[in-house]
């Protein structure tokens, strides 16, 4: 799932961007790396499925973060993975496994690497999550917002009102709402919203929400 869209990318698109990617490769004589940052993979409504991009490109790497499907904020343990068919896979791990031992800052704690692989196949409650988004979703288009619901992480990305996003951020922090302009994410025009927060908290920022979209109307 896409951060700060919330949406997934379908098999054949992974797909035609393999091919893109296979061709001007060739082009210009060198192998081009696509890398999947997939820290939301696991988190995903009504049924979604997340392909892998390893069938559909050789040349792939998958980089992903236990912080968010296990609900550890700040503990950056994950793991990196290569293709098995990619074309300088050993020299790709080579690097990979060096760089990490002269970075010894990125090593995650040994107490958490031992906690997590205690929990392989544990995931966040997404039922919660499922909920949030509803509740949020529901409130913004009865306020008027224009957004396409998210598939998949925890994070609505609405229409801003006016082309200025971070005007409207702004305008949204005069009521206590902390919103982030969708230009910091080449998106202009948007903004994303965070709903893997209490729900009483998702509901009492709905006025303001509603406050807000009417100044400028």
């Amino acid at each position: 799932p896409n951060n700060p869209t919330g949406q997934v990318y379908p098999e054949e698109s992974l797909k035609h961007l393999g091919t893109l990617l296979s061709e001007k490769g060739r082009s210009l004589n060198r192998t081009l790396y696509l890398i999947s940052d997939e820290p939301y993979r696991k988190i995903v409504y009504d049924g979604v499925s997340v392909p892998s991009i390893f069938p559909c490109y050789k040349d792939s790497i998958i980089v992903t973060s236990y912080s968010k499907d296990l609900s550890i904020p700040g503990e950056r343990i994950g793991f990196i993975a290569v293709n098995p068919g990619a074309t300088h896979r050993q020299s790709l791990l080579g690097g990979l496994a060096l760089a990490n031992r002269i970075l010894g800052f990125v090593n995650a704690p040994a107490l958490m690497q031992r906690a997590v692989a205690k929990l392989q196949g544990v995931q966040a409650d997404l039922a919660a999550y499922a909920r949030k988004r509803k509740l949020l979703c529901d409130g913004m288009a009865e306020c008027g917002y224009e957004f396409t619901q998210p598939r998949g992480a925890f994070y609505l990305f609405p229409k801003s009102p006016i082309p200025d996003d971070v005007k409207f951020v702004q305008a949204l922090q005069e009521e206590l709402i902390l919103a982030v302009p969708g230009s910091g994410f080449m998106g202009p025009g948007h903004f994303r919203v965070a709903f893997c927060v209490d729900d009483e908290t998702i509901i009492n920022a709905l006025p303001g929400f509603r406050r807000t979209i009417k100044k400028f109307q």
